[in-house]
């Protein structure tokens, strides 16, 4: 090689190696994620309903209307939700389909079915309950049998009951994950979804629910990921709370908090969350709406450090 060569050589390595780390700092493709929560304020139809979600950045939204509602006005919001780029999250049919006392549960899936046709026509995301539970006196509360085989069986009777009498084509019916009813863990949720053996039967994922102890609660990164890599191809909507460990108590008592006073992994669950499409993450269990946009603007600030949109 040559003299002239051998500095066109070297000058050319030179340049590659310069421009090397600028390729590498160039800045990431950003990934989203659809942030929803409640409403406070009142609206008279869709048109100022889409006002008040674009007023709170909001590009997901609970169902905005109840079972029962005018045809018509289901329409309405469902084509205003499509016109502006709002996903409908969920209809809530909370209510206790296993209850012991057996006109209660009868009611209780009743509701359900009634939420699930609402989601079917408001194109919602899916339906949600919890599994219930057998206490007689907290609908929503711990039992003895909640998590037994027999109880595992009822569940799946009753989830196949409200998913057949409807038999959606576009949403889900999703059971959302509590410490002590089932499912609660990610093992317990796939059992479901194997024993269920239905396309329209959904995860709503709240990992919150799922933390059950210090060891959960200090490794919740981790726990998140399981989640997401086990279930993700069946969740169908997320919620947004945190969680704290009490320090002055000698059993272990966590509490729920506002997202961003608690230990959460924002920032693992956002990303996770982002691989997916359009699953909303939407707020809960806040009593103003000074809370709720404390709560969005922390999701938002951990969404922005890791380069993903809100």
């Amino acid at each position: 090689m040559n003299r002239v060569s051998f500095i066109k050589t070297l000058g050319a390595g030179l340049l590659a190696a310069q421009l090397k780390p600028l390729e590498l700092m160039a800045e990431p493709t950003l990934s989203s994620v659809r942030l929803g929560g409640p409403l406070f304020e009142k609206y008279q139809g869709p048109e100022e309903w889409i006002m008040l979600l674009k007023q709170a950045g909001y590009r997901a939204a609970y169902c905005p209307v109840s079972p029962g509602a005018d045809e018509s006005d289901i329409r309405a919001y469902r084509d205003a939700a499509g016109k502006h780029d709002i996903v409908i999250s969920e209809v809530g049919a909370w209510s206790n389909t296993i209850d012991p006392d057996p006109d209660v549960a009868a009611e209780a899936i009743g509701k359900c079915i009634a939420g699930l046709e609402l989601a079917e026509q408001v194109g919602a995301r899916c339906c949600v309950n919890i599994s219930g539970s057998r206490n007689r006196k907290h609908w929503a509360g711990p039992h003895q049998d909640n998590l037994s085989p027999e109880v595992f069986d009822l569940v799946v009777e009753t989830t196949r009951k409200i998913i057949d009498a409807v038999n959606p084509s576009h949403t889900h019916f999703a059971l959302e994950a509590m410490p002590w009813s089932l499912p609660d863990s990610t093992e317990s949720y796939l059992q479901l979804i194997k024993a269920i053996d239905r396309s329209q039967f959904g995860v709503h994922l709240d990992p919150v629910n799922m933390v059950r102890s210090p060891r959960e609660y200090y490794n919740n990164g981790a726990l998140i990921r399981e989640m997401f890599s086990k279930l993700g191809a069946h969740v169908v909507s997320c919620h947004a709370k945190d969680i704290i460990l009490r320090e002055d108590n000698y059993i272990p008592q966590m509490d729920e908090v506002r997202a961003g006073l608690g230990n959460l992994d924002y920032a693992v669950y956002l990303k996770e969350l982002a691989k997916l499409r359009d699953v909303p993450l939407m707020m809960e269990h806040l009593e103003t709406a000074e809370e709720y946009a404390r709560a969005a603007a922390h999701i938002r600030s951990v969404a922005k450090t890791n380069h993903i949109s809100i």
